[in-house]
């Protein structure tokens, strides 16, 4: 087996582990944190901006974009977590 064909296999199974570890209970967890906290700054951001004199037609639909999918993600996970409770 050359060296090439070692270190393509060895990324491969890296790639797979991590993968497998992002789709984990953990790895959900800390992504849905992230997303949480995002979803935080961005709205925080987006209602201290609004008052400004920076405000704009662009800068609202450049936030929008960024907070509804984030939106949709918060949604899951509470709901996720009340059929678990359930």
């Amino acid at each position: 087996m050359s060296i090439s064909a070692v270190v393509s296999v060895s990324s491969a199974s890296s790639a797979i582990s991590s993968a497998i570890s992002m789709t984990s209970v953990t790895g959900l967890a800390i992504g849905g944190v992230l997303a949480t906290i995002l979803l935080i700054l961005l709205l925080s951001s987006k209602e201290i901006l609004s008052a400004s004199s920076y405000w704009n037609d662009k800068i609202s639909s450049v936030f929008d974009t960024m907070i509804l999918p984030l939106l949709a993600v918060f949604s899951s996970i509470v709901i996720f977590k009340i059929l678990e409770i359930l």
